[in-house]
């Protein structure tokens, strides 16, 4: 097993593939001039590593995420993918991104290899190297069984290899899973799991965004946990148990949530 030390020294031998600076975004609103859903978040991502980001519904983890896939715009700060700020050259951060979400959308009328073969097309991805690349993922993610299926006929978890083959037929070096496990039955859930697992392996920067803790503690090698917008904690699972003195993750991010609520409270209070 390798030592914490080991780690972080590994990583410093490496550039992050992922840089989040003081990033800030902002939505209007008519009641009190504006919502920063994100509000100064940083953090680095290395190759090699899956980093969780974690917390509870509008925390500002799908906005984060959707600035990084180049969806929104941030409204101040900086974020660069694989060297590419996402103001600057979105064209290139998308070509160097995978991004899966538990609700990614498959197209009913086509088979699993149509659909996965469409997307690889729509990277320009060169015919015989893009059957080669089908072959492989479809070996690897055990699709061939269902590959003339249309995808209207397929079930849950079908459907999600679908979404994780068509997120990595590009071969992106980042790659972003947004509750990849919603929905899924235990089995599922454990493939899709070890499927990320793997992807790490390869070298990948992978962001994992999940409610299960469980799944946090199994797979992820560093965590972020944001509340209204603010980075609450970050780092890898024994520095957060250590400096917060709890093992047990979903208390510690339950213990985390509610402090911060407390010091909001009696910040109101005082003003």
């Amino acid at each position: 097993m390798v030592s914490q030390n080991e780690e972080q020294a590994d990583q410093a031998d490496k550039s992050p593939l992922i840089v989040v600076r003081n990033l800030v975004k902002e939505f209007p609103d008519y009641e009190t001039g504006g919502i920063r859903a994100v509000d100064d978040i940083s953090f680095n991502i290395y190759p090699g590593e899956i980093f969780g980001l974690l917390g509870p519904n509008g925390a500002g983890k799908t906005t984060c995420l959707r600035v990084l896939s180049t969806v929104l715009m941030p409204t101040s700060g900086e974020a660069l993918v694989a060297g590419y700020d996402v103001t600057k050259h979105p064209a290139k951060v998308r070509a160097t991104i995978g991004f899966m979400s538990g609700n990614t959308g498959i197209y009913d009328r086509m088979t699993a290899w149509e659909m996965v073969e469409y997307f690889g097309k729509l990277y320009g991805i060169p015919d015989e190297e893009l059957d080669q690349r089908l072959e492989t993922i479809f070996d690897t993610l055990q699709m061939h069984d269902f590959r003339d299926l249309l995808c209207s006929k397929m079930s849950t978890g079908m459907k999600q290899k679908v979404s994780i083959a068509r997120t990595i037929i590009h071969d992106p070096p980042v790659l972003i899973f947004d509750e990849p496990t919603s929905g899924l039955d235990v089995l599922v859930a454990r493939a899709v799991l070890k499927t990320i697992e793997s992807l790490r392996d390869q070298g990948k920067a992978i962001i994992f965004s999940t409610h299960i803790m469980r799944e946090v503690e199994k797979l992820c090698d560093r965590v972020g946990i944001v509340y209204k917008g603010k980075m609450l904690a970050l780092g890898t699972l024994e520095e957060l148990q250590d400096q917060h003195h709890e093992t047990d993750m979903e208390e510690l991010f339950f213990e985390l949530i509610s402090r911060h609520e407390e010091e909001i409270q009696d910040k109101n209070k005082k003003q």
